[in-house]
């Protein structure tokens, strides 16, 4: 096995050693490593396989048949590079043990005669079959045997994530010496109780198994042990943030005026629903009281959730406190400022915009505190915003915002009230541990009127139809309609290159497949001023049809957009499916999403359930049970954490570490290598929401 150089050499290794110290690593791969985010021994170590090859089976050469995955232990007798009549280089060696022969075949691999020497003893793992009518083992695993034990053949052998010029063969080198030399000195930092209660080994036993274990057996025992861990941690972090917040914080309490509140409402060209109704009794709830609200209003698209959180911007108003809303995007806090100024103004309320964009229309006026409420992207961070009086931070499809941003807005205030919202259906194990600190509002309810979005999966050859469809519906029925692409440019990666990318099938549907209908493209690539003039032309009915990205997923209300098309429908998860549909339907008027896919199997199965589904809720769960966490909300959605080996979907093992943290959360005190291992996982300045 590799040994690390000598004290002399490198530092004494611990778990915070950069792996760049590390024997045979150098400052090369450490930059690679840092793709796979490992910058440290501890990260290496913590470096999970996704799956483990079964070569347990070692078999003497003579028994060997076609179609067997073995290992053979033999002695190399030859080693030739050869070359095919197609041009190919072809690496052959005979290798042989007591029992008989047999050819080994290796391809463009022609360093190997310098490596696989006649008469070293070697380790083979692989396949059976045959080359030029010959049993042999074509590309097996290797290595040449050393010592008394084995890392790539011969036993379950780890696979793990790999980045361009890191592969599993080369990492497994690098952990297996990192296991003998660091175990000893890592404590075991999970109280026994909480082992003993929820039948866990030890953490060193847990990182020998998940990388070499003995048995399928012992690979599990250590993923539940290093799963739990994981979700422990996190659920631990919420319980304290909630305990934190509210022990430690002192808030402005508002006096609500019930009549007032009443009279607003009231006063609305809608009724609230019963959720509505709901959620706004527990926001003034938590308003009235001195520490501060923290909680997560969650609703579907199109439920009703803005009109909530102008009632309790309007309570902050009657109590002399400003209110800021920070949304994602320039297009949502425009949206949400056109509907706080339609509620509020009449009301005498006066509202301000910070975007990128508007920054300096009123920030002046602000400065001076006669704005209220404040409605603006990350530039109300970042802009000379000096919030005097703030008492309440409304945060928008807050998963968007890194924890910092949220955080840096909520400290503008002397603990303002914190309320959080977000139309992305979370599934409930999520929303248990990332969320737990919150107190949560759920509007499941869809307005009156607001009808079913009828929903169909559209097959390639009824592509055509689709298109006729859609003329008939937008000049017949004076509707509009969304076509949704994946990507703004064509994708050179093959497997990406079915996916329409906006702006040629812009170009393709304007000139050939609706050449009679004016057509806009909106995608997020364009500036603030050309997306909003689009938008503008869209929600004044000067374009029939509107070709995007996803960028339409949130805050753009058109009330005549009544189809939307989805292209490369599979690439979604169902919850982003779920809110694209969103975008049309409204006003009481029909609305219809056509899936356009070429999925097949579990994939079509999977789009399916969009038709016979409108609650987000329950498509989140089903594509979380499907698809896992990172499949359904995708990687640019920083917000929801990514797990390393647990699993949301493990809804026992979620349920059993959010319990066993509210046990130790008291006594926390009492475990001090807890403690200690909790300062080097918490992410700084951050606030619970």
């Amino acid at each position: 096995m590799t040994r690390c150089c000598s004290s002399s050499q490198h530092p004494v290794l611990i778990l915070t050693t950069p792996v760049s110290d590390l024997f045979m690593v150098g400052k090369v791969y450490a930059h690679r490593l840092k793709n796979l985010n490992i910058n440290t021994t501890g990260d290496l170590l913590h470096h999970y396989p996704f799956r483990w090859e079964d070569y347990r089976l070692v078999s003497p050469i003579i028994k060997l048949q076609p179609g067997e995955i073995v290992t053979v232990g033999a002695t190399i007798v030859s080693f030739d590079n050869i070359f095919s009549r197609g041009g190919k280089r072809i690496q052959k060696m005979i290798v042989a043990d007591s029992s008989g022969q047999i050819q080994v075949i290796f391809f463009n691999q022609i360093y190997l005669k310098k490596v696989l020497k006649p008469g070293l003893g070697i380790s083979l793992s692989g396949k059976v079959d045959f080359f030029s009518k010959r049993l042999s083992l074509i590309s097996p695993e290797y290595e040449i045997i050393k010592k008394s034990y084995l890392i790539h053949t011969g036993r379950l052998v780890p696979v793990y994530p790999e980045t361009l010029g890191v592969s599993s063969k080369w990492l497994r080198s690098r952990i297996a010496p990192l296991l003998i030399q660091l175990l000893p000195k890592i404590p075991d930092w999970l109280p026994l109780k909480v082992k003993k209660y929820n039948h866990l080994i030890d953490l060193a036993s847990a990182l020998k198994a998940i990388h070499f274990p003995k048995t399928p057996e012992e690979a599990q025992m250590a993923k539940k042990r290093l799963a739990f861990d994981e979700l422990f941690l996190m659920a631990l972090q919420t319980q304290i943030r909630k305990l934190s917040w509210s022990k430690n914080k002192i808030t402005k309490a508002f006096v609500v005026d019930k009549r007032k509140v009443e009279e607003f409402i009231k006063h609305l060209p809608f009724s609230l629903t019963g959720d509505q109704q709901k959620g706004v009794s527990e926001i003034l709830s938590d308003l009235s009281r001195d520490f501060p609200m923290n909680r997560l209003l969650q609703g579907d698209v199109g439920s009703g959730k803005t009109v909530v959180a102008a009632i309790a911007s309007y309570v902050s108003y009657l109590n002399g406190s400003q209110a800021a809303l920070m949304a994602p995007t320039e297009i949502l806090a425009l949206q949400h400022y056109q509907t706080f100024k339609e509620l509020l103004t009449p009301l005498g309320v006066k509202i301000g915009l910070a975007t990128g964009s508007k920054n300096n229309l009123t920030m002046k006026q602000f400065n001076n505190e006669t704005i209220d409420i404040f409605i603006g992207t990350h530039a109300l961070l970042y802009g000379k915003v000096n919030f005097q009086k703030l008492g309440l931070v409304i945060i928008d499809e807050q998963h968007r915002f890194g924890v910092e941003q949220r955080a840096k807005l909520s400290k503008m205030g002397k603990n303002p009230h914190t309320l959080v919202m977000t139309a992305t259906p979370i599934p409930r194990t999520i929303a248990l541990t990332l969320y737990g600190d919150l107190d949560i509002s759920l509007i499941t309810q869809m307005p009156a009127g607001r009808r079913k979005i009828k929903t169909w999966v559209v097959p390639s050859e009824k592509r055509q139809a689709a298109y006729t469809w859609i003329r008939k519906q937008v000049k017949g029925l004076n509707s509009q309609a969304f076509i949704v692409c994946p990507l703004i440019e064509p994708s050179e990666i093959e497997s990406m290159k079915d996916i329409k990318a906006v702006k040629g099938e812009f170009t393709k549907l304007a000139k050939e497949i609706f050449p009679d209908l004016a057509l806009g493209l909106l995608h997020g690539r364009l500036k603030t001023g050309e997306k909003e003039k689009i938008i503008s032309k869209f929600r004044n009915q000067k374009l029939d049809i509107l070709v995007a990205t996803p960028v339409v997923e949130v805050g753009i209300d058109i009330p005549r957009a009544t189809i939307i098309l989805i292209e490369g429908a599979d690439r979604f998860g169902l919850a982003s499916l779920h809110q694209l549909r969103g975008r049309v339907g409204r006003r009481e008027r029909e609305g219809f999403c056509l899936l356009f896919a070429s999925a097949t199997g579990r994939a079509y199965q999977r789009l399916k359930l969009m038709e016979k589904s409108q609650n987000g809720f329950w498509l989140s769960e089903m594509d979380l049970k499907l698809r896992g966490p990172g499949e359904v909300y995708g990687t640019s959605q920083h917000g929801f954490f990514r797990l390393k080996i647990a699993d949301w979907s493990d809804t026992a093992l979620v349920d059993q570490t959010s319990r066993a943290a509210k046990t130790i959360i008291p006594n926390l005190d009492q475990f001090p290598l807890l403690k200690a291992k909790l300062k080097t996982y918490t992410i700084k300045a951050i606030e619970p929401n």
